[in-house]
């Protein structure tokens, strides 16, 4: 209910008349005016109630009246009274119904009642009640009633003494409100002019209104009385206090500092009065320093008064913080003071007030910012702000370097037991449970043995004062321990947080204008007000030293992690505000302090000491005292959490990582990830100082580069307690965050944290150096890491992070290398599957970029290295193989860059990818980079460590070919683009086109780079590499060389196949000829393979043999190649080579390809025609066999033997289709090289050795012989028109040559047939075959060509002689045959019986068809042939073999058969008059032969040998005798001695009786016999021959038969009774039975046939037979019987003797 509602005015007007009456009843006996006053004064009040309406105004008007019966009652001093008047008083104040005048009038009356000590606290509640209610008490009256509250303060009674105090404290309050009051209400109305500057006259204030002036008279009376000088204004005062006096003065000033900023008369007072009398009244603290007041000084120091000292110092906090603009002089002298006061020498007391006010002023950054405004940035003054902060710093040094007296028990007994107990617990190691123990410790600092506990102070950022605010005390406090430590510990934080909060609050705002321009303008630049920037660089300029100095060793001794995390989430802001100011120094200076913190102590780490060095000299002083950076102390009661290893090239002991060191970490951890972009060089410490902590925790990088805990290999240094376990993954997470946050820092901020990743693996690679300890991987892990969360942008970072990667590589630490590879692989794999924008595909030059390191790999020598390396192109080709693109060059460069001396694992997995790229790959790649294909197949072919390898390569090869010859079109356009292109480039350039095989068209030249690698592998060492290489060259060049255009084959002929049969000549002819010990022991190696010279035989052969194929096969296209001719006889040189060289394999192969180039036919110019032609000889159209017909090859005849087929058909001379008349002569010409070739190669061979046989180094085998000859014919075929006599005789010296050549002992088993088998060997039958081809040509050749024959007759007679006459080779020594030892190296004739023999059917057969031919007659053929025979003959059982003579003799009877009737036609011609004799020569020697059969001739043989000897006698009885005529006398004379001989036995002694029958050649004898006597008694004697011939040949037998007869009977005679021996009774009864025989003839024969010289010799055996009677044989004598009968005949009387003699 307000007091002006008309109810309240009612129960006003009540209670006052209730008053006056009880006043006027409490009056009536003692003051009976008071009585009368008190009712006058109800009817005064029922008056005005009664006439107004406005009751209160009237009241008040009347006031003084109504008022005064109480004040007179007041007068009574009568207690009772004097209450209730006061109480009517007060009643009606606060209604507001008291004017100025009645205001006046209770003053006074209330100076009476205080003066007589009545009623004190009811007088000081009217005071205050007329004070508040209303403003009408000014001026004296103001002052009095003021006056009045400050007397009744100084009364004895303490209750009244507090409430007077109070009501001073509010009365002043109130005053300055009114003031305030006032000023709103005149707010609006223009101001007088201010007065004169310089009025010095305090007491006139006329410019101040009233409410004003009334404040202003009461401060400037307090300044007055605190300066124990009198007031002016507050007249009556009696005494005073300066702590009542200064605390009235900073209510004053705290609660209206608007007054004093907007009056210039208070700013006034401020300056003039209050600040002299605050430094006045300072003057003993300054001047004091404890413990130097001793009885010694001279002059007693006044000494400093806690309770003045401590208002002091509030009130210059009030005027620091409120006036400092105005007071700016002042206030530098304040601060000084203020940092004065926290000097080790003041009191303990006087410090802790001072750091209270301090830490006050840390709290308003803005007014640090305005010290640092007025004092730092200008010159000549103070450096208030880093004083202030230095200060604080050299204040806590203070509290630990000097313990003050009252705290040395700390040392040895601090609370909570956390002391050495402590640490011993801490330090007894994981084992003894003390660090995970539940050692719950008082938060402190701990440093050197100095032990300070911390307190809770205050809430962060608000100053809250404890002795600041102890105002009631007079004695100074004692300061619990740790106090000031407290204190200014928040001090310093708060003052951190402050300055950063502002100065990053003002930065934001900034960056946001100039984003914000920017967007409105982005063409202008935005322009930055350097002003703010140079107050913020001052700001830390000045503070970061002595902040940072501070920090750290409280950093260093605090035992408290909230606290810990305090100093380090300031040492954080600190750092983070430098960087983002560009201050670098500061900025690495807290990194520094930070990262030492994390590390163990006194742990070397150059980045960081150089750096703190660099700190320790900038020493900066504080008035004159040095401030130290502390180093820390190594002994902290710190929980051990980690014990390993530190990070050093020399291995030492174990470090320690304690709790705080964790702490620090995750701190270092938080500032990179979360102010990495200002960290700038710093990064460089950061990153030293986590890669130490990371090694010393055993974490070890993992996939992508991040770090997980170690396996427990690291051995036992590394100790880990479970707290930090469950710490580390969340350690490596924050570290892999840190970097992956890294795409968040700008380029600049990138930059420097790779170049500090960069010199921190530097350094890891310097330390791993020459030992093979673990190396440190955090930098190469991290790089990895970063590399790989910044792949949008990785062209700005790929060179410094793939360069530095790359020197890593080489490094010789195995595990070092091993990463960095991992790590460069890596980020290139990544690099090529992150999705670009642009894409890799139309970026070419990043994709380069990215695979160049790959490149740059294959220069490591370290096969780790490559072993990744190409692992890493195997992921890329199965990920990425389809995209590359133009990065192929690079990736098919890495995959060849493959060195033998790499190892085999190497090169198989390069190959593994070669081979990915082949099978797959070929179709997506550029065509240009096709070549390099080639290349790097061949490099596999050709490196010399995995074999296996190598023959796959070739494959590739093979594969690679066939894609070629798919893709041939698409690969030749898209080549011949290309090549237009850097055909111009070439042009602009003017140089010349530089690539391989230049004038051929593009893909002809790849096809050219295959076949040059494959040629290459031919001649490649190891000879399956070889073979195989061979075998696919050829068969590439049969496949596909269709497409190759005409000009290309000329280089394929001489660049390609010449040079490769020029190599492996050479190498053949040059390879070593010692035996290859099996290889490895495991692969045996053939015998035909042992030594590198068989091995090169081989290539030879596959060599040769392919150039023969295409050379056959290509024929028709190498043909239009100009030079043809030069090209064949290129070949045929190679192929003489081959055939001579001294290998068998290599000969023989030789000849097979000469074989094969020579069964061309020539090419037929249209396909039909081709098989019109062969159907017209006959030859059956099979055999045309078109090649595929892809190409621009015409279609060939196939060439497999085919002149042989057709030579069978006809055997008959074939031409092959004319092929018009240049290419038949150029053929000619190309066959006679041919010839000229086998002549030479046939006469090398086969010329026996001249020298020495002991030198003999090569005989040629038989295959090779064999196939020589057999070549013959075929060739014979193409040049027989030309062949001549000349060339036959250049045929027979080879034939017979090859003939003789014997045969090596150990060949013999596989080449001969067993001695008794009457079989030729191939070289013989081939040696007939070329001989009969010759013959049957010149048979149906024309007349010229018959001349030929008697050569061929010399040619087989020579081999007739070989059956008796084996021939010699040289002056070897063969042995024959069945004495050979197989196991020896001899060298075996042949069994050339066989072939003699062959050749004498040949001979025979030859003769037959040509005995006429003038040829065979002019050149006495039949004479050669029996003087040939002549030797069998002769031999007879002597010969070799028993058939041979056989042979012969039926040779000759056939010979002469059809010779003799020849001989005969030409008898007069004189040409067979030499054959005659040797003819006689020859019988003779058959049939009296000087060899004596072999002891085991059974009778049957001798019996068949016998008839053999008769068919002899009976081809002269029919064949010779009866021409007689026709034949030389002397010839048919010595056929009948011949007779004469054989009709009588030749005896044998050596005959058994069993036998003496048979071997008597009774029949032979017989025949002979009967011959003679045939021709003895020829009726038809047609010519005097005819009768000469009988009688000479019954002269002949007719002596022979006396001479037995004769012997006989001698012998008979001798013997005596002994019968005589079987053989000679035999011949006697023979020759009896050849006389009774004779006789019976002569009796038949006409007289006068007979001569009369027959008849005597015949009677002039008669004695002789007579003699014989006496013989004792029965057999003797029943022939003598019948030989004797005849003679009957005889008994005639004689006749006349002229008869007798008549012819």
């Amino acid at each position: 209910m307000s007091t002006s509602s008309p109810e309240a005015v009612k129960k006003l007007l009540e209670n006052m008349q209730t008053d006056l009456r009880s006043l006027s009843m409490e009056c009536k006996k003692k003051f009976p005016p008071v009585k009368e006053a008190a009712e006058s004064g109800i009817v005064k009040i029922k008056t005005i109630a009664a006439r107004n309406t406005d009751i209160l105004a009237a009241l008040k008007e009347n006031s003084s009246e109504v008022v005064q019966p109480f004040l007179m009652g007041c007068g009574t001093k009568e207690p009772k009274i004097t209450q209730l008047c006061l109480a009517a008083i007060q009643r009606l104040m606060s209604h507001e119904v008291v004017s100025e005048a009645a205001a006046g009038n209770i003053i006074n009356m209330l100076w009476q009642l205080m003066e007589n000590g009545l009623e004190e606290l009811k007088l000081l509640q009217t005071v205050l009640v007329l004070l508040t209610t209303n403003t009408v008490v000014h001026d004296e009256v103001l002052s009095k009633a003021i006056v009045l509250c400050f007397r009744l303060h100084f009364t004895k009674d303490n209750i009244t003494n507090n409430t007077a105090a109070a009501t001073v404290r509010q009365v002043v309050t109130v005053v300055f409100e009114r003031m305030v009051a006032e000023d709103e209400r005149f707010k609006g109305i223009v101001e007088h002019p201010p007065p004169v500057q310089g009025n010095t006259n305090r007491r006139s204030v006329s410019t101040l209104r009233p409410s004003a002036k009334d404040a202003y008279m009461l401060f400037q009376d307090l300044c007055q009385l605190v300066n124990a000088d009198a007031p002016y204004w507050l007249v009556g005062m009696t005494e005073m206090t300066r702590t009542f006096g200064l605390e009235l003065l900073e209510s004053v000033l705290n609660d209206f500092p608007g007054v004093f900023l907007q009056h210039q008369e208070f700013s006034f007072l401020l300056k003039e009065r209050v600040c002299p009398l605050v430094i006045k009244l300072f003057s003993p603290n300054i001047k004091f320093r404890q413990g130097s007041s001793s009885a010694a000084s001279p002059a007693p120091v006044e000494k400093p008064y806690f309770p003045i000292c401590m208002r002091l110092l509030r009130v210059v906090s009030v005027l620091i913080k409120h006036f400092y603009t105005l007071l700016v002089t002042e206030c530098e002298i304040f601060l000084s003071l203020l940092v004065k006061f926290l000097d080790g020498e003041k009191p303990q007391w006087l410090r802790a007030v001072a750091v209270e006010s301090v830490h006050r002023l840390c709290v308003q950054p803005h007014l640090l910012r305005s010290f640092c405004q007025s004092y730092d940035m200008k010159q000549h003054s103070t450096k208030v702000f880093r004083d202030i902060v230095n200060a604080l710093g050299s204040f806590i040094q203070s509290l630990f370097i000097v313990p003050n007296g009252g705290n040395t028990a700390a040392v040895s007994a601090p609370p909570g037991g956390s002391g050495l107990g402590a640490q011993g617990t801490a330090q007894g190691g994981p084992g003894t449970g003390g660090v995970n123990g539940t050692l719950t410790t008082q938060a402190a600092f701990e440093y050197r043995g100095t032990w300070i506990p911390l307190m809770t102070v205050s809430v962060q950022g608000s100053a809250k004062a404890t002795y600041l605010e102890m105002l009631d005390k007079v004695e100074p406090p004692s300061i619990p321990e740790g106090y000031a430590m407290s204190v200014a510990f928040s001090a310093l934080l708060d003052l951190v947080r402050g300055i950063t909060s502002m100065i990053e609050r003002e930065l934001r705002i900034e960056e946001e204008a100039a984003a914000e321009f920017r967007e409105a303008h982005p063409d202008q630049e935005w322009k930055l007000q350097p002003g703010a920037h140079l107050v913020w660089e001052e700001m830390v300029g000045a503070c970061w030293c002595g902040l940072l100095a501070a920090l750290s060793l409280l950093l260093d001794a605090s035992t408290d992690e909230a606290a810990t995390e305090n100093i380090l989430k300031a040492e954080l802001t600190m750092a983070s505000l430098c960087g983002r100011l560009g201050l670098v120094t500061p900025r690495d200076a807290f990194i520094t302090a930070i990262c030492k913190a994390s590390l163990p102590p006194h742990y070397a780490l150059t980045v960081l000491s150089s750096n703190a060095a660099n700190l320790s000299s900038k020493a900066y002083s504080i008035q004159g005292q040095s401030v130290q950076i502390i180093s820390p102390s190594s002994e902290s009661h710190q929980q051990v959490v980690a014990v390993g290893q530190p990070l050093t090239a020399q291995p030492q002991g174990t470090v320690v990582l304690t709790a705080k060191n964790i702490q620090c970490m995750r701190t270092l951890l938080n500032l990179a990830h979360c102010h990495g972009a200002v960290l700038g060089t710093s990064w460089q410490l950061v990153l030293a100082t986590l890669q130490h902590l990371v090694w010393i925790l055993g974490l070890k990088p993992g996939v992508g580069g991040a770090l997980k805990p170690g396996r427990a290999v690291e051995g036992p240094s590394t100790v880990l307690t479970t707290a930090v376990m469950t710490d580390l993954p969340v350690i490596s997470n924050i570290l892999s965050r840190l970097f992956e946050s890294s795409q968040y820092l700008d380029d600049v901020s990138l930059h420097h944290l790779i170049n500090a990743l960069c010199s921190l693996s530097l350094e890891a690679m310097e330390m791993a150096y020459g030992n093979n300890k673990e190396p440190s991987l955090f930098a190469v892990a991290k790089l990895l890491e970063t590399g790989l969360v910044n792949m949008d942008r990785i062209e700005i970072l790929w060179r410094p992070l793939t360069g530095h990667l790359l020197e890593v590589c080489q490094h010789p630490n195995s595990r070092m290398r091993e990463w960095g590879a991992e790590a460069l692989t890596a980020l290139i794999k990544a690099g090529l599957a992150y999705k670009h924008d642009p894409p890799l595909a139309q970026n070419q030059r990043l994709q380069l970029l990215l695979l160049n390191p790959l490149k740059e790999l294959s220069n490591v020598l370290h096969a780790d290295i490559r072993q990744k390396q190409l692992e890493s192109v195997l992921q890329i080709l199965q990920s990425q193989g389809d995209s590359l693109g133009p990065g192929w060059p690079l990736v098919l460069g890495v995959i060849g860059a493959i060195r033998n001396d790499q190892g085999e694992s190497l090169i198989r997995t390069a190959f593994q990818c070669l081979q990915l790229v082949v099978t797959d790959f070929l179709p997506t790649m550029p065509c240009t980079c096709l070549q390099i294909v080639v290349d790097v197949a061949g490099s596999f072919g050709l490196q010399n460590q995995e074999l296996n390898i190598s023959l796959t390569s070739i494959g590739l090869l093979w594969n690679i070919s066939d894609y070629f010859f798919q893709r041939g079109e698409a690969i030749t356009q898209e080549l011949e683009r290309e090549e237009e292109a850097l055909q111009k480039q070439a042009q602009e350039k003017g140089e010349p086109l530089n690539r391989p095989f230049h004038p051929a068209p593009p893909f002809d030249c790849l096809w050219l780079c295959l076949y040059a690698k494959l040629g290459e592998l031919c001649v490649d060492p190891r000879p399956a590499v070889r073979k195989s290489a061979g075998q696919t060259l050829f068969s590439t060049i049969a496949a596909h060389g269709t497409l190759l255009q005409q000009p290309t084959w000329h280089i394929v002929v001489w660049k390609v196949l010449f040079q490769l049969l020029d190599c492996v000549r050479t190498s053949s002819t040059t390879a070593d000829k010692e035996k290859i010990e099996s290889g490895g022991g495991n692969i045996l190696i053939h015998h035909s393979r042992d030594t590198a010279e068989k091995q090169w035989a081989e290539t030879w052969v596959l060599t040769l043999a392919g150039v023969a194929r295409i050379f056959n096969t290509r024929r028709y296209l190498l043909q239009q190649l100009g030079d043809f001719f030069e090209a064949w006889e290129v070949l045929l040189n190679h192929i003489q080579s081959a055939a001579l060289s001294k290998n068998n394999e290599v000969s023989l192969a030789a000849l097979k390809s000469f074989q094969e180039i020579l069964q061309i036919v020539t090419p037929v110019r249209d396909s039909d025609r081709a098989g019109d032609a062969l159907a017209a000889m006959g030859v059956p159209p099979v055999l045309i066999d078109p090649l595929s017909a892809s190409g621009p090859g015409r279609p060939l005849v196939r060439s497999d033997s085919l002149v042989e087929r057709l030579t069978r058909y006809n055997g008959a001379e074939l031409q092959a289709p004319p092929p018009g008349e240049e290419s038949a002569l150029e053929d000619a010409a190309l066959w006679w090289s041919a010839w000229n070739t086998w002549y030479r190669t046939g006469t090398d061979s086969t010329r026996p050795p001249s020298g020495p046989t002991e030198k003999l180094s090569f005989i040629p085998s038989q295959p090779f012989l064999t196939a020589l000859i057999q070549i013959f014919p075929a060739l014979y075929q193409h040049i027989k028109g030309n062949f001549s006599m000349e060339d036959l005789k250049k045929l027979g010296v080879i034939l017979h040559g090859a003939v003789s050549v014997p045969i090596s002992s150990d060949a013999s088993p596989f080449i001969l047939p067993s001695y008794t088998e009457a079989v030729l060997t191939s070289l013989q039958e081939a040696v007939l075959t070329a001989l009969d081809v010759l013959q049957k040509a010149i048979c149906v050749g024309p007349e010229n060509l018959q001349v030929m024959y008697p050569a061929i007759f010399e040619q087989l007679l020579l081999f007739v002689e070989f059956s008796c006459k084996p021939p010699q080779y040289g002056r070897m020594e063969t042995k024959h045959v069945a004495n050979a030892k197989y196991n020896q190296a001899e060298w075996v004739a042949l069994n050339y019986v066989p072939f003699a023999e062959r050749s004498l059917e040949v001979v025979v057969d030859l003769y037959h068809k040509t005995a006429c031919h003038k040829a065979v007659i002019n050149e006495k053929v039949l004479q050669n042939i029996i003087k040939t025979l002549r030797m069998p003959l002769g031999l007879k059982y002597a010969c070799p073999s028993e058939s041979t003579w056989k042979l012969a003799v039926s040779s000759l009877l056939k010979v002469l058969s059809i010779g003799l009737p020849v001989a005969r036609q030409h008898a007069s011609s004189g040409k067979f008059d030499t054959m005659w004799p040797e003819l006689a020569n020859a019988f003779e020697d058959f049939l009296f032969t000087k060899s004596t059969p072999p002891d085991n001739l059974s009778i049957q043989e001798f019996q068949k040998n016998e008839a053999i000897d008769v068919e002899v006698v009976q081809l002269i009885s029919t064949e010779i005798l009866p021409f007689a005529n026709f034949i030389p006398k002397d010839f048919v004379g010595q056929i009948m001695t011949m007779l004469n001989k054989g009709s009588i036995h030749s005896q044998s002694p050596s005959f058994t009786e069993a036998e003496i029958d048979v071997r008597m050649r009774e029949e032979f004898s017989k025949v002979c016999f009967e011959t003679l006597l045939q021709f003895s008694f020829s009726n038809k004697v047609s010519t005097p021959q005819e009768g000469y011939i009988s009688r000479m040949a019954l002269s002949v037998l007719l002596k022979r038969s006396q001479d037995v007869l004769r012997r006989y009977v001698e012998d008979e005679r001798l013997s005596g009774r002994c019968p005589l021996p079987r053989q000679q009774v035999t011949e006697i009864i023979f020759v009896l039975k050849a006389i009774s025989t004779l006789m019976d003839s002569l009796k038949k024969t006409q007289p006068e046939n007979v001569d009369g010289n027959t008849w005597a010799q015949v009677i002039a055996l008669y004695p002789t037979l007579v003699e014989c009677i006496t013989c004792s044989s029965s057999e003797v004598s029943s022939a003598l019987k019948e030989a004797l009968g005849p003679f009957k005949d005889f008994m005639q009387p004689p006749v006349s003797k002229v008869q007798n003699g008549e012819s």
